[in-house]
């Protein structure tokens, strides 16, 4: 019967019992020494959980105590398996419930479930003694019925498994008594059934058999030497049954304990007392003195493994008679351990754009303590932007707690610290490495807020103008920068690209065509500078082109008109003085700066002591006096020379009568040059009877003038000279070059007459200014003042254009105001 129910319980043993906890946990209960292997249970069943997704999160199983680690999990199917051999007996020795503590932990999100293992003990091992031979010494005087306590076999096994009884090999002195402890262990005592008689049989040996209650059964044997001695009536007496003590785990070696005490009455060697443990176990950290009872530390002694013990002691005297005493010593926790961290996951490298309170990884914290000992504060030491955030348990996670940017920083050492709450606290610290993975966050940037680029006109196609630079701090596609004209830029109307390119690998910026100076002055383009990440980022920037003048331009003169359009004749009084101006040659210069700074000089001349002009005015003056010997006819080649390099030039002849009126004037024939021979008889007649008409009209005309002119001044000169400016000659887009330039108009030029067929007019002109006039429509010099002036500049420009505005009663609007207040001898100007 006993043997049946010890089957059945030991069969219940194998099958698993699964326990659902409100908090999410599971138990199973299994029996010990399993094949590595063995399925304890499904846990993804048991939980609830789809079995699919366990690889998906990183399904583990994790233990307290990192030394333990006896199962795992299978992630295809969800299974509870055993890793490693799994022994009860030494994993919990001989506590009465042995439960390994495992964790299942799972990730995105993270997960905890406790598993609960209960490990049932099986019948793996044999009752042994704690020596092979016992010994006994009985006097002969004990008398019938007398007890003698036999050493206790030990079982590492528990309950059924444990020593369950004795049997004594059959003799006629002795019988078994077997008896149970409180705590549930058995031993036997030898019951005197017959006395002994020392002088018929001194000795006597027996076979003591212990046997536990497993199946199949085990057992072990003793052989019990009785030796029959004198009467000793009295064994030792303990003071007390149970003795109790504590001690600080790591106490040194040799540390008492504590001192044990017992009596015997008796005398001599029959009331000597002698100590002992009633058996040795392997594990023992304790020694005793036979002689005076102290039990000291013998071994290293560490609460996290044991944290109490509990032996028996006996104490004898010298002839073998024995008491028995239970000693329980409590191991007192000290804090001798750190925190332990262990990182359980890491995403590494980390987007430098997820959002604070990212989890990039777990953490868990482990300390073997206990109580206030295992208490553990977890945090980050240095200031980064990551946070732990406590989560279930020992288990931390390590979030985001703040915006994360590689361009300032690309790898974080994170050291993470874990302290304990003992007396002193404990500490520990372990670090991460952890790498900030790039995102196309930042445009590129230019060096510069602007550019600009300088170049000579008549440049080759190809030449380089600048080169623009762009950085950006991104990595990788990132931050590769490539450079292109802004789309649909435009220069003078035309595309952007007709004028200039970019390389977009350098920026290099290239003139795409040869620039004319005289066409475009400067212009400015923007140049886009885009990465290559996903989606692309750009800036712009402007690229600011000059074009420097190149002396590409002869002069060109408008006075006198080029031979073959007309033909004049300066008229020149005998009466001059030396020094008095009579004429002046005019010449442009489309160039600008010292490319049109003009000089001239008469290179040959009928007379060549007679006339000079001026270096840079082109006014024409007598050197003396003219005398009666002078020939009436005069013939100045002048040349017009630039201030470029090489310097460019252009000639002119100017055709001078010396005459004091137009009677002396000879034939028009005989005064025009052999150019002009050409012309025919009846157009010398003409011009012969119009000259004598406007002879006549002049004459008046200056002896009016000089009579006004004598009461205020010496009189010099009837007649400075007439020059006459054909609205036909004058070129576009011609401007004053530092009052060194074209069309000055510093004196006084009362009248002129032409002798040419298409100029047979009268035109007077007056002029109060020394600088030059841009020779340009009336339409054209509003569109210019309008484009290239500032109106708060027009008073540095107003004399450039006030001889054309007053002698031709029309002026810009612009100036109309400005002019007026000049007192303008036109008042009446017509603004256009």
């Amino acid at each position: 019967m006993r043997r049946g129910r010890t089957a059945l319980r030991f069969g219940l043993a194998f099958v698993f019992l699964v326990l659902r906890s409100v908090r999410g946990d599971v138990s199973y209960s299994v029996p010990e020494e399993m094949k590595r292997g063995s399925v304890i249970g499904n846990v993804a069943q048991d939980l609830g959980m789809d079995s699919g997704r366990l690889a998906a999160r990183k399904a583990r199983v994790d233990t307290e105590n990192s030394n333990v680690k006896c199962c795992a999990i299978h992630l295809n199917t969800g299974d509870l398996v055993v890793q490693e051999r799994i022994d009860r007996e030494g994993l919990c020795a001989k506590k009465p419930t042995c439960v390994i503590k495992q964790d299942l932990v799972l990730e995105n999100p993270l997960e905890v479930h406790r598993v609960n293992i209960r490990v049932q003990d099986i019948n793996d091992n044999a009752p042994q003694f704690k020596e092979d031979l016992l010994k006994l010494e009985i006097r002969e005087s004990a008398v019938k019925g007398a007890h003698f306590l036999l050493d206790e076999a030990h079982d590492a096994d528990i309950g059924e498994n444990a020593v369950q009884g004795y049997s004594l090999q059959k003799n006629e002195h002795f019988s078994l008594n077997v008896k149970t402890k409180g705590i549930g262990r058995k031993y036997g005592e030898l019951v005197l059934d017959k006395e002994l008689d020392r002088e018929n049989e001194s000795e006597i040996v027996l076979l003591l058999t212990a046997y536990d209650g497993g199946s199949p059964q085990r057992s072990g044997t003793v052989r019990i030497h009785v030796t029959v001695l004198d009467a000793n009536d009295n064994a030792p007496v303990f003071s007390q049954t149970v003795y109790q003590a504590s001690l600080p785990e790591n106490s040194p070696l040799g540390t008492l304990v504590i001192t044990l005490s017992a009596i015997d009455p008796d005398d001599g060697i029959n009331g000597e007392v002698f100590y002992g443990f009633d058996h040795v176990d392997e594990r023992q950290v304790f020694s005793m003195s036979p002689k005076s009872g102290e039990v000291k530390v013998a071994g290293a002694i560490d609460y996290e493994k044991e944290s109490s013990y509990e032996m028996q002691i006996s104490a004898k005297d010298g002839l073998g008679l024995a008491s028995y005493a239970t000693l329980i010593i409590e191991i007192i926790d000290t804090n001798d351990n750190a925190p332990l961290i262990y990182v359980k996951s890491l995403t590494d490298p980390v987007a430098e754009n997820v959002p604070p309170g990212t989890e990039v990884g777990i953490v868990h914290v482990q300390d073997r303590d206990s109580e206030q000992n295992g208490q553990v504060r977890c945090s980050v030491q240095q200031d980064v932007p990551f946070r732990l955030v406590p989560s279930i348990k020992n288990y931390y996670s390590l979030v985001t707690s703040g915006q994360l940017d590689r361009e300032l920083v690309s790898d974080y050492n994170i050291t993470i610290g874990a302290s304990d709450e003992g007396s002193p606290p404990l500490s520990s610290r372990k670090s991460l490495h952890l790498s900030v993975a790039d995102v196309n966050d930042n445009p590129p940037a230019f060096e510069r807020e602007s550019y600009s680029a300088y170049v000579s006109e008549n440049n080759k196609a190809g030449s380089a103008l600048c080169r623009v630079g762009a950085r950006d701090p991104d990595r990788r596609q990132n931050g590769t920068v490539v450079y292109s004209l802004s789309a649909g830029a435009q220069v003078n109307g035309a595309p952007a690209s007709s004028y200039v390119s970019v390389d977009g690998d350098t920026g290099a910026v290239r003139a795409a065509c040869s620039l004319d100076y005289e066409d475009l002055r400067s212009f400015r383009v923007h140049v886009v500078a885009r990465d290559k990440g996903s989606p692309p980022l750009s800036s712009n920037v402007s690229v600011s082109v000059w074009i420097w003048d190149v002396n590409d331009n002869s002069p060109q003169i408008l006075y006198p008109a080029p031979e073959g359009d007309s033909f004049m004749t300066e008229l020149v009084p005998k009466a001059a003085d030396g020094g008095s101006v009579v004429s002046k040659v005019i010449a442009v210069d489309a160039d600008s700066g010292q490319n049109a700074r003009l000089s001239y000089h008469i290179v040959k001349a009928t007379d060549p002591g007679l006339f000079t002009i001026g270096l840079h005015s082109g006014e024409i003056r007598t050197r003396r006096d003219i005398g009666q010997s002078d020939s009436m006819k005069q013939n100045l080649m002048v040349a017009v020379k630039d201030n470029g390099q090489p310097p460019l030039s252009a000639t002119c002849s100017v055709y001078l009568l010396l005459s004091d009126n137009l009677a002396e004037v000879p034939e028009l024939k005989d005064v025009s040059y052999d150019e002009r021979e050409k012309n025919s008889k009846v157009t010398s007649y003409l011009l012969v009877a119009l000259v004598s008409v406007s002879t006549f009209f002049l004459t008046f005309m200056v002896a009016v003038l000089a009579g006004s002119f004598c009461r205020r001044r010496k009189p010099r000169l009837l007649l400075d000279g007439a020059v006459a400016v054909p609205g036909a000659y004058l070129p576009p887009n011609y401007a004053d070059v530092d009052g060194a330039g074209t069309l000055r108009g510093a004196y006084d030029y009362d009248a002129y007459l032409t002798t040419g067929s298409r100029t047979s007019d009268f035109n007077f002109v007056r002029s109060y200014d020394d600088d030059t006039l841009p020779a340009k429509s009336p339409g054209d010099f509003d569109d210019e003042l309008r484009d290239s002036f500032d109106p708060l500049e027009v008073g540095t420009k107003i004399n450039t254009f006030y001889w054309f505005c007053c002698h031709n009663s029309i002026c810009p609007s612009l100036y109309v105001p400005i002019i007026s207040k000049h007192k303008c001898p036109f008042p009446h100007l017509q603004p256009f």
